[in-house]
């Protein structure tokens, strides 16, 4: 077949792709890699926000360089139950993201503007006829239409907002639950980046993936006011729907046997019931660059063994997953979640890193629930409030 163009192409610039891509270029600088991404920059337009314990100490390396803020705990807020937390919390913007993969990597490594119109494990063809060999391809240009699953969708807009005079948060707000419940669980989500700068977001599980984003952003601006700030400016603005899977069939993810290695959303890799990927992209870069084949059929066979895995070991979040779309009415929702924060703080960082034992898993279960046991078992055995199917790409 004659010598590869090049070692690895990696398709897709955002958080799972780029993390790859910072984590060969460190852990195997030998490596010929180009960066496929179809944007003028990489990372979209967008905040990824983790708890420090979501990524192993071992791990930070790759995640350090684009941490833009930290904090040493959080703050949630229910109707009946308030509680500051002490577990450290980090952000990381799209704008790190982009400056570190350009001092890192190569500018050859590095392809912007540039749609991918097919692939394989060996190859990509681009929109403008190009066609380049490769040692092995990853494919993580984001999620896809999943038809085969079914659940509910988490769905957000958030905007970074200056403000005439100091907002008062000492810490970031992860949920505050006590706004009207309105299409679903709803809660919103403060940031704050300096004394007179916020980001606020207003997030929603719901059943129906259609974002009103006017509606949003005036239900933001009645937060503001609540909290009696007065707005300035906007200074960003970011949107998004992802999948909460609540079940499938995860075999359908194997797709065409000749095709590339998946990563990210692609792959399903995020935690099933907050949808966060953070923690899952970080884990699966650094486990890619400690292996020593990295042919293209051998990545292909690796991810999908990988992807697998985190599959199985997703089922107690599914089912979780299950139980608040189809047992639990919208308006209701927030019991569970006000419930789960009156856990003990360690039982609540092991569930957010997807590592929650058996022991946690029993301690979510017991004691009183804030939904009815009939309704629970109705919803695991397929008699409850009808699961959505994810089968739109969004």
């Amino acid at each position: 077949m004659g010598k590869p163009d090049i070692d690895i192409a990696i398709l897709g610039g955002g958080l799972a792709g780029g993390l790859i891509a910072l984590a060969l270029a460190e852990r195997r600088p030998d490596l010929r890699l180009t960066l496929v991404e179809q944007a003028a920059s990489f990372g979209g337009n967008h905040l990824w926000s983790f708890f420090e314990s979501d990524v192993a100490a071992h791990d930070l390396w790759l995640v350090e360089p684009l941490i833009a803020a930290r904090w040493s705990g959080y703050s949630v807020h229910f109707p009946g139950h308030s509680r500051a937390l002490t577990t450290p919390y980090r952000s990381v913007t799209s704008e790190r993201l982009d400056a570190t993969l350009r001092t890192r990597l190569a500018p050859e490594a590095l392809l912007t503007g540039a749609s991918v119109t097919e692939c394989g494990q060996n190859h990509i063809a681009l929109a403008d006829g190009r066609r380049i060999a490769a040692g092995a391809v990853i494919d993580a240009r984001g999620g896809s239409a999943m038809p085969h699953m079914a659940g509910g969708w988490q769905k957000f807009l958030g905007q970074t907002l200056r403000l005439a005079a100091p907002h008062g948060l000492p810490r970031p707000i992860v949920m505050d639950a006590r706004v009207a419940q309105i299409d679903g669980y709803r809660f919103v989500y403060c940031l704050p980046f300096s004394d007179t700068e916020v980001f606020v977001e207003d997030t929603y599980y719901s059943e129906i993936p259609d974002l009103d984003r006017e509606a949003l952003r005036a239900r933001i601006a009645a937060y503001a006011a609540g909290r009696d700030w007065q707005v300035d400016a906007i200074l960003r603005e970011e949107a998004g729907v992802l999948p909460v899977v609540a079940a499938g069939d995860f075999a359908w993810f194997r797709g065409d046997p000749d095709g590339p290695a998946r990563a990210g959303l692609r792959a399903a890799l995020f935690h099933p019931l907050t949808s966060y990927s953070l923690p899952d992209a970080v884990r699966f870069a650094v486990h890619l660059a400690g292996r020593d084949d990295l042919s293209g059929a051998s990545l292909a066979k690796a991810s999908y063994q990988w992807a697998r895995g985190h599959w199985r070991d997703g089922a107690f979040y599914r089912m979780l997953a299950k139980m608040l779309f189809s047992a639990t009415s919208p308006s209701d929702r927030y019991r569970v979640l006000e419930r789960f924060y009156r856990l003990p703080e360690p039982l609540i960082e092991r569930f957010y890193a997807g590592r929650s034992s058996h022991a946690d898993m029993a301690r979510i279960l017991m004691g009183k629930p804030p939904i009815s046991v009939g309704a629970a078992v109705a919803a695991l055995l397929g008699k409850g409030r009808p699961l959505a199917p994810l089968d739109a790409t969004r």
